[in-house]
């Protein structure tokens, strides 16, 4: 593989990109995954790799403009009051631990499936923390199976994650095909996050006495009054946007962003207090990315790498190659990263709703292994700590790694089976 000079620095803007994705920062520096991806971006224009048309053709605003409108419909949730009200209304329940964990499990994967995981995740952390405390019982449990079923439902639906809105607009997937092929891997999930966490916890249920002195019982910020005129309105324009995803011509990118300024014209809830909810970092983030992929695939060197991944037997255009490689990829550079990275190079025709499922259920279900594998594993970590409950490395990952390797296997067999074999 002979390299030019240009093609040296590319390549070595592109990795230190991905080294950050991997680890959360640049090494050294306090520079964080979007920073990493807006330097990158910014050097390869700066460099020559791409110019500055290229680089605005690379940015996908189809994707950009649906994830942004998609995220205003989860905040309208957040601000209405509704997770508080569904999370206390869980919590309250008159329930045993074992059986609590499953309803937070169900409804962690319910809202994650229709609305955007990470906006749920977010709103809801700090709550379960205060209503599992002031219940007497152990937060953690409940707080991972909470994150465990909002990665593993949202692989579902193709409005169920960021990663997922990027796979299907890069391989054309209509809603219901999207469904049709990832929802039922998906809802088996659930069950089998509950089996894993409920028997690894089903003697650490409550806290202990001499614990609870020093753990805080009140979330970081006070939660949003119940608006039950806004909520309904919320469930209104979400309804409409999963019916004119799966029966309208239109291009979903328009349908999101009609829904958002629905949303946003409002007298009694402020457009300000909706578009905090909106994960704007992670917006930057995908737009770097985009043109730090485009500068890279203009070296030739990922066609090179293909070639030869074919010639070993790997071809990410065979579903369950796909899978691995996603899977995979997903727990060193993040599940959102790994989409981004590997669309661009598929060829969609017959298989696309297979290939779509292989992405879909790899990056989401593999990216309940560790803290890093997904935006919401780090969420949920931090908000809990934020509100003095500490999830280590190892705790994450001592319940994360079954409950990844239960739920790969029911993928994989999946993918097996759509692929024919």
């Amino acid at each position: 593989m002979h390299l030019t000079g240009q093609t040296d620095l590319t390549l070595i803007v592109f990795l230190l990109v991905y080294v950050a994705m991997g680890f959360g920062t640049l090494p050294g520096f306090k520079v964080d995954r979007t920073g990493a991806a807006i330097v990158g971006m910014l050097a390869m224009l700066t460099m020559g790799s791409i110019t500055s048309e290229a680089a605005w053709d690379a940015i996908d605003y189809r994707t950009v403009g649906m994830l942004f409108g998609l995220m205003v419909v989860s905040a309208a949730f957040a601000v209405s009051g509704f997770y508080a009200w569904t999370a206390q209304r869980v919590a309250a329940l008159p329930v045993s631990p074992p059986i609590l964990l499953a309803v937070l499990i169900a409804v962690g994967g319910g809202l994650s499936s229709l609305l955007t995981n990470d906006v749920v995740v977010v709103a809801m952390t700090p709550l379960l923390v205060s209503l599992t405390l002031a219940r007497g019982l152990n937060p953690v449990p409940f707080l991972l199976a909470f994150c465990f079923a909002a990665n593993s439902g949202s692989a579902g639906t193709l409005i169920g994650s960021p990663q997922n809105m990027i796979a299907a607009q890069g391989l054309g997937l209509s809603f219901d095909g999207f469904l049709k092929v990832a929802g039922i891997p998906a809802l088996i999930s659930l069950p089998l996050v509950w089996a894993v966490v409920a028997f690894m916890y089903r003697k650490r249920w409550s806290i202990p006495k001499t614990a609870e002195t020093d753990i805080p019982t009140a979330p970081a910020e006070e939660a949003p009054k119940f608006d039950m005129g806004e909520t309904i309105k919320g469930a209104i324009v979400a309804s409409g946007v999963i019916v004119a995803f799966i029966f309208s011509p239109w291009p979903r990118e328009l349908i999101a962003l009609a829904a958002a300024g629905v949303l946003l014209i409002s007298r009694r809830t402020s457009s300000k207090d909706m578009l905090k909810n909106v994960d704007g970092n992670l917006l930057l983030l995908i737009m770097g990315l985009f043109v730090v992929n485009a500068a890279f695939a203009n070296t030739g060197l990922p066609q090179e790498i293909l070639a030869r991944l074919r010639e070993a037997g790997i071809d990410l255009n065979h579903p369950f190659s796909l899978f691995i490689v996603g899977g995979t990829l997903s727990n060193i550079v993040g599940n959102n990263p790994t989409v981004m990275l590997l669309v661009p190079y598929l060829h969609p025709g017959e298989t696309a709703n297979a290939l779509g499922a292989a992405l879909a259920l790899g990056t989401g279900f593999s990216s309940n292994m560790i803290i890093f594998g997904s935006l919401a594993g780090i969420i949920v970590v931090e908000q809990a700590a934020a509100c003095g409950i500490k999830i280590s490395f190892g705790e994450f990952a001592k319940a994360g790694i079954p409950v990844t390797l239960v739920s790969m296997a029911l993928a994989a067999v999946w993918i097996l089976f759509m692929a024919g074999f």
